[in-house]
């Protein structure tokens, strides 16, 4: 379960952000994760539960997750699409040449605190 790996990683961000600028306890972490990073939301939420209990830091704190979408763009016609099904092939032209846009981030949008 690498959502485990992902979660603390963005806990030492948060905890690191929340000690740069004075915030003792966080109230809301937006997360942006991309489908194609596998990364399954319910298990990171999983993981947020289990990671934040006894951390005064995050008492009360929620976890928002904005899943996005993978977008690719044919290289041949230049048609961008969502990708259904993890078909990636346009769906004008058929061309299978196609570059991924969106769909790869894993970040941390914003955090809330005081």
């Amino acid at each position: 379960m690498h959502e485990l790996a992902l979660i603390q990683g963005v806990l030492d961000s948060v905890a690191k952000a929340a000690q740069k600028n004075d915030i003792e306890r966080i109230s809301k972490i937006k997360l942006v994760v991309g489908q194609m990073t596998a990364a399954l939301p319910h298990a990171l939420r999983f993981c947020f539960e289990v990671e934040k209990e006894g951390n005064p830091l995050l008492e009360g704190a929620e976890l928002e997750i904005a899943e996005e979408e993978i977008v690719a763009r044919c290289m041949d016609c230049g048609r961008e699409f969502h990708v259904v099904e993890l078909i990636f092939r346009c769906p004008d032209c058929h061309s299978g040449g196609v570059t991924v846009i969106k769909g790869r981030e894993l970040y941390i949008d914003y955090i809330e605190g005081e």
